[in-house]
């Protein structure tokens, strides 16, 4: 799996094998795959060596609303005839083990745990069926929300837009079949959301399509694709965590903004 870390300063990629422990460290950029394609330097560290950052700085994330029947059910809304999309700029994004500051500005923070879509390369306008070719992976996600704000002036963007609002990780797993994944949301040890991804209302080559038919994804972009039922609040102190198989477990907590 691929992951992104900080050591003596500098950010690389690398290839994560756990059962050794260790990173295979990657030259060159993963998302140049025209030209300069990167490669493995042959140097490993160990995983305790290294600080992991969120998995891909993306220039924007994509988010995907209501896309589990459940979830629309216990949030008293409708399904959606197309694809629900609100935007999550850069700074949201934090990585494993970066806290989730709650703001001032809310009463009411809640989680949702998610897959994400990691996009490989610029797509614009594409086909469901051609989706694949343009997917590098997919990571772990929490789509942290100001749950008053969002439902007092429906205002999703500003609900779901605070610095720290959008933990990835801890890995990129590719070439990974994402038609039925297990996903657990744990809060303090306590399971809130259990599921699978063959609930989605959209699948994954569906939130493709839709979403780069309105904007141009680039390399290293993110499509959240949605939380399945379970959603709660989190405080201050609070520990949470998102397991989904085949690619591992994100987890943080929460501080309150100083």
């Amino acid at each position: 799996m691929i992951i992104r870390f900080e050591r003596n300063g500098k950010v690389k990629h690398g290839w994560m094998v756990e059962a050794d422990n260790k990173v295979r460290v990657i030259e060159g950029d993963i998302y140049k795959i025209q030209t300069a394609k990167p490669i493995m330097t042959g140097l490993e560290l160990p995983l305790d060596e290294v600080a992991l950052q969120a998995p891909t700085a993306p220039s924007k994330v994509v988010c995907i609303g209501v896309n589990y029947p459940d979830h629309a059910s216990e949030m008293d809304i409708e399904l959606p005839k197309e694809p629900l999309m609100f935007l999550k700029p850069s700074t949201t994004v934090i990585g494993p083990g970066e806290p989730i500051v709650y703001p001032k500005l809310t009463k009411n923070l809640h989680y949702e745990g998610e897959l994400a879509i990691v996009i490989k390369k610029q797509a614009k306008k594409i086909k469901a069926e051609d989706a694949e070719d343009y997917i590098l992976g997919f990571t772990c996600a929490i789509d942290v929300t100001a749950r008053d704000l969002q439902m007092s002036d429906g205002q999703w963007t500003r609900a779901k837009g605070f610095d720290t609002f959008c933990p990835l990780g801890p890995a990129i797993a590719a070439k990974l079949d994402y038609n039925d994944l297990r996903i657990v949301t744990r809060v303090n040890g306590e399971v809130r959301q259990n599921a699978s991804t063959s609930q989605m209302v959209f699948s994954i080559p569906q939130l493709v399509e839709a979403v780069s038919a309105v904007m141009t994804l680039l390399p290293g972009d993110v499509i959240l694709t949605g939380t399945p039922a379970g959603v709660g609040e989190l405080q201050p102190g609070d520990e949470i965590s998102v397991t989904i198989e085949e690619i591992g477990t994100l987890a943080t907590r929460v501080v309150m903004e100083e």
